[in-house]
Parts: C-alpha cells; structure tokens; sequence
C-alpha cells in the first residue's frame, strides 16, 4: 500500500524471514561465520540461541540461500516431539518413506539414503529450529543419528537453533555427550541503537529507498528505545509507521509522528518493557537520550570447540540452572579427588617397587 508512495519496490519490513534482506550485524555476522565454519567441519553440532525475534531463523534461511551444491539440507521446526516422531519428522524431510514402517525400519532406510548420498559425492544437514522445545531424549536422539558414520566422518551434520531455554537443558549432567560434539555455539544478542539506524536504512535501500533524508535521529532513537533493538519487533513497527506516513501523507517522520505509532502499536500488539522507554524527555541530545535508556545487555559469548553460552542476570529463568551447575562441579570435583586417589595409589605402588628393588640389591651385595 505505501511502497508506492515512498518509491520502494517491495515490503522491507515484513515478518516472514526473507534470506535476501539479512542484515549483518556484529553478532549476525559472528554466527553466520559459525555456521560456514560447522559446514567446513562436516561434523559436531552448531548451536545459535537468542531470544525472540533476534533472527535465528533469518540466519538458518541465509545459509540455506547460499548453500553448497553438494549438500543436502533439511529444515524442521521443532515442536514437543518424542525420539520416535523426531526420527519420522526428519526421514520424511529427507524424502525417507515413513508411512507403515517400524523405528528400525526407518533408521535402516534413513542409513541407506545418507549413504547414497555419501556415494554421490553429496552429504545431508539438518536445521533444528525453535529447539528448546525439544526434550533432553530427543536431543539425544538426534547425537544417535550423528552415529551414522563412513571413514569416521558423519554422514548427518545437525545445526541446533532455540531460545535461550535451551542453554539450561544443553548444560544438563546428562547432556555431556552431547556437549562434547558441539564445535561451536554462538548467542545472538538483540541490535545496538547503532546497528538498529543501520538495520533499517538498509532494509530500506534494499526495498529501493533512494536514500532520501526519511526519518530524524529523534525518530530512530524513539524506534530503537521502544523495539530494544530486537528485529522482528524493529519489523512490525516500522510497517506501521510507513503505513501511518502514507495515510497522513508524510514526508518524513520526526519523533512525534513515531510517538503516534508507538502509542497505537502498544494498544494493539506489545507494550515496551520499561515505562520510561517512550516517555524521555524530548529536550534530551538524542545521544545523551539513547545512551541514558539503552537497555543493559548482557555481553555475547562465543565459543569454538566446546558449548559456551552466555549467563547474565535475568537470563536464567529458574533455579534448575543452578541446580544443574552445582551438580556439575561437585561431579568434577568427584572427578579431580578420584584422580588424585589413582595417582597417589599408583605412586605408593612405584615407591614399593622402587624399595623392593633397592632391598634385593643390597642383600645381593
């Protein structure tokens, strides 16, 4: 309706995840480079969480744009299922009939295609999406089917993508196998009030903006307080304000005229976090404004070879977490004091050897 009207060629700010407008923000970036790298491997799982609407699913999309001619994905959203329906759900997106067959007849024919494909020069991916909601038995069903192997190389590669639920049950004492076969993790944090000026520019130039003066720093600051920086909640503010600046007949859009937005949005769809995100004082420096309300973020975590996620407070949701962590030192301590005990028993062992020698000796003399 307002494409027209602004000289764009298309919608830029629409919900559904569309490959070509991804935006590579620090963190986007990182876990692009995380993904590639994982690719690379052939192996292991690549774990990316973020909280909703941080464009975990964009990425997986992007990847799946630019994907090698050699691979064969396959993309599943996860909803509560069990390991059987789990095995079913991803033989049938690999093309594996599933229809009257037993669990040992799929896992057969599953084995047989990934190896056809290993035949053809050719290896199979899978993208697990919205994760978290997977339970810890069928996360271990899908190390399984990492077991289906040639030469000692996988013939199945799994990227894992979820909300940060999916940190505390990845972390699990039970979990350590699993872990183990993590060779990188990477956690998207939500867009600076930089990078939120630049997400829409460039979706904007994308759409074909012509990079005409549109929006006053006043009113990106007002966009950014109120969306924290998250996309998707960036995406739906935005198709309204393009929206409201076509039936008014906008030229361009100060802070008064998102102000209007916002306040009709919140009504209708979601209210910011924090009272104060809508209501600063407008006779603040837009810099002072927007460094003064920027959200307090807990610094991304990134690892290569081991899960390394990041914990900040109000990340962790339940005591569970810590249950979890406690539960896991005590068993390294347990670990560390069994090793000193080996150790100490087999040195005691050394120097009685050692003495018996030393007494055979000097008996012989």
């Amino acid at each position: 309706m307002y494409e027209n009207y602004y000289g764009l060629n298309s919608k830029p700010f629409q919900l559904t995840p569309d490959p070509s407008f991804f935006f590579g923000s620090k963190w986007h970036k990182r876990a692009m480079s995380y993904l590639q790298y994982g690719l690379s491997q052939a192996e292991g799982f690549i774990v990316i969480t973020g909280d909703i609407g941080t464009g975990k699913t964009t990425i997986a999309n992007s990847l799946l744009d630019q994907m090698q001619q050699d691979i064969v994905a396959a993309q599943i959203v996860s909803p509560k299922l069990s390991p059987d329906e789990l095995v079913k759900m991803v033989a049938s997106k690999f093309n594996v009939p599933v229809k009257g067959s037993t669990k040992t007849d799929i896992l057969n024919d599953l084995e047989a295609y990934l190896m056809g494909l290993h035949k053809e020069g050719k290896r199979a991916l899978l993208l697990v999406d919205e994760a978290q909601n997977l339970p810890l038995e069928t996360i271990e069903e899908l190390r399984m089917l990492s077991n289906f192997q040639v030469a000692g190389k996988p013939l199945l590669q799994s990227f894992l993508l979820g909300q940060e639920e999916l940190q505390p049950i990845l972390r699990a004492p039970n979990m350590e196998q699993f872990r183990q076969r993590i060779v990188a993790s990477c956690h998207l944090a939500p867009l600076t009030d930089s990078e939120c000026t630049a997400y829409i520019e460039y979706r904007m130039t994308h759409a074909g903006w012509d990079g005409k003066e549109l929006f006053s720093q006043q009113a990106f600051d007002k966009i950014y307080r109120f969306t924290l920086g998250v996309p998707r909640r960036i995406n739906t503010l935005m198709d309204r304000i393009l929206l409201y600046g076509f039936l008014e007949e906008l030229e361009t859009f100060d802070g008064a005229a998102v102000d209007n937005v916002i306040k009709e949005v919140s009504e209708e769809m979601f209210r910011p976090e924090t009272p104060q995100q809508t209501n600063v004082d407008d006779n603040v420096a837009p810099a002072e404004s927007a460094h003064a309300t920027q959200p307090a973020q807990t610094p991304p975590t990134q690892s290569i070879g081991i899960l390394d996620l990041p914990v900040g407070e109000g990340q962790i949701k339940d005591v569970e977490y810590y249950k979890t962590m406690l539960t896991e030192l005590v068993d390294a301590l347990d670990n560390a004091l069994s090793q000193k005990i080996k150790l100490t028993r087999y040195i005691d062992k050394l120097l009685q050897k050692k003495y018996k020698t030393y007494v055979r000796l000097k008996s012989d003399d």
